[in-house]
């Protein structure tokens, strides 16, 4: 059997169109669109943690050929010739090249839990042990300051001293209240006398800082609740991956040659 040069042109058209289609998105004035284009916007808008479903593949897809449609016209129209465009794709490659580096040094030097685990451990040295619910009154003069611990032992109410006389406007409007917190989160006078004091103790002389006296009371003690290490893990490898980065950056600042 014979088969007319016509007729086999159109059989393998007809077999390759397919092909074709699921290779592209779409052919915009005789110029395919790569499918390749839609499943990185794909891989994109899913990195972002959108989902991405039937009706956002249809605007991606619209998306893809607007783009091919305004580019063309972009081209017929010689703007891709211009300085300010060749200046902005120069900027767009360095900063394509610069972030995927930086990927690459972040996928080439993990943190390891061991260390991550290391860095929670000193979270909670730092941050454990016991938690004050105190409450303070603050003032300028020392005078002052033992005129109001001689009127709060005389019936008067501490929290109504704080509201009309505590300087720190914060907590003196909720009656010296300083809320849950450890020693560490105060100076070093104020933390040092707070610790000596018992549940529901005030100081009996006033205490000195930098800020002015206080008169210090604590109304509860509690041992500190702190998040476990999986809950903390993936702040803590943020904040140590932008370590090991900001590192690197420095690195290549320095040994670079400028002249």
């Amino acid at each position: 059997m014979k088969f007319s040069l016509s007729a086999l042109t159109a059989a393998t058209l007809i077999a390759a169109a397919p092909l074709a289609f699921a290779q592209n998105v779409a052919i915009v004035n005789g110029k395919a669109v790569p499918t390749s284009r839609l499943t990185v916007l794909e891989q994109q808008i899913a990195a972002s943690g959108r989902p991405v479903d039937d009706a956002t593949r249809a605007q991606i897809k619209e998306e893809v050929i607007l783009r091919e449609v305004f580019v063309q016209e972009a081209q017929k129209r010689g703007i891709a010739a211009t300085d300010e465009y060749k200046n902005q794709m120069e900027l767009a490659r360095q900063t394509i090249l610069i972030r995927a580096l930086f990927a690459d040094f972040q996928k080439k030097n993990p943190i390891s839990d061991a260390v991550l685990k290391g860095e929670y451990d000193k979270f909670v040295a730092a941050n454990g042990g016991k938690e004050y619910r105190a409450r303070h009154i603050l003032v300028e003069k020392e005078d002052e300051a033992k005129a109001i611990i001689a009127a709060i032992k005389g019936g008067a109410k501490f929290e109504d001293q704080a509201k009309a006389k505590s300087k720190d406007p914060g907590s003196g409007a909720n009656g010296g209240d300083l809320d849950w917190a450890n020693a560490a989160s105060y100076v070093t006078e104020f933390s040092e006398a707070m610790i000596k004091l018992d549940k529901g103790q005030m100081t009996e002389t006033p205490v000195k800082s930098q800020f002015g006296f206080h008169i210090i009371r604590v109304d509860d003690v509690r041992q500190a609740k702190l998040p476990a290490f999986e809950e903390l893990k993936p702040q803590i490898a943020q904040q140590m991956q932008q370590q090991k980065l900001a590192e690197f950056q420095k690195t290549l600042r320095e040994k670079a040659k400028i002249q």
